[in-house]
């Protein structure tokens, strides 16, 4: 019996470990392979509102957190900030958004462990069950892209982003979230 419970906690703690890794930050990266950007040092906003294109309902203290964010992720990174764009190495910028998403799963009722003796697919008093079975999810999905741009040459250097699937306790804590984002996406950055 011991051994059976052993079994059944191994198998539920994988279970459930496997479905917390689906809800990782996606990060994705893209560099202009025409410009070189090792011999950067210095960096500037690109604009005084410092994002791209804010949304009609973008929270101004929430901005504050990601200029923050994002300008101590490029220091830590060894790269000095200035005020004035045209002496600066590069430019950055950023924009920032959620969606709310929906996701399907339709499979067997079987499939959900409810298989074995009781009313079949015609109301029988035994056979095996023959449903099916429909979930219906709702989400929110937040992103962050950050963009770099050559102040010579006046081109996109460089475009990271990052995808997370947010949950209430990301909501709850977003300092740290946006921190750790952030952090992500501008190590990309060489």
């Amino acid at each position: 019996m011991y051994h059976l419970k052993k079994v059944l906690v191994m198998t539920l703690v994988i279970f459930v470990a496997s479905c917390a890794a689906n809800y990782k930050t996606k990060v994705y990266f893209d560099k202009n392979t025409e410009i070189n950007t090792e011999n950067y040092k210095t960096f500037a906003w690109l604009t005084d509102t410092k994002i791209m294109a804010a949304t009609e309902d973008f929270n101004p203290v929430m901005k504050l957190r990601v200029d923050k964010e994002i300008e101590q992720a490029f220091n830590s990174q060894g790269y000095k900030l200035i005020e004035n764009a045209e002496e600066a190495d590069f430019t950055i910028s950023y924009t920032v958004g959620s969606r709310d998403k929906v996701t399907i799963s339709h499979y067997p009722f079987s499939y959900r462990g409810r298989f074995g003796w009781g009313r079949g697919y015609y109301n029988g008093m035994f056979g095996a069950m023959m449903s099916n079975d429909t979930e219906l999810r709702q989400y929110t999905e937040g992103k962050l892209a950050i963009d770099v741009f050559d102040v010579k040459s006046h081109q996109p250097a460089w475009h990271g982003q990052a995808t997370k699937r947010l949950n209430s306790r990301d909501q709850e804590t977003p300092s740290a979230v946006i921190k750790d984002i952030v952090k992500e996406v501008v190590s990309q950055f060489h």
